[in-house]
């Protein structure tokens, strides 16, 4: 299993009303999603989802390329 030393990911949360729970998205990591009726339950579950994201992304040899730019995340209402 891959060796997380503190990585830290920028994750979007959204109550889904249909699931009566929150979806967790990981941007950075193309398709990394998980769930969980808490933001607490959403937000442990997107760990393992974060983990084995990158352990599949290792045992297939591709790098995962950290991104260094800014993320501003905002509302717009029209």
């Amino acid at each position: 299993m891959v060796r997380i030393k503190s990585m830290k990911f920028k994750v979007v949360i959204i109550y889904d009303p249909e699931y009566d729970g929150y979806v967790v998205d990981v941007p950075e990591l193309a398709g990394c999603m998980s769930q969980g009726k808490t933001i607490d339950e959403a937000l442990t579950n997107i760990k393992d989802a974060i983990k084995g994201w990158l352990h599949v992304e290792e045992k297939h040899g591709r790098a995962v390329i950290r991104e260094t730019g800014e993320v501003f995340l905002g509302e717009v209402t029209v």
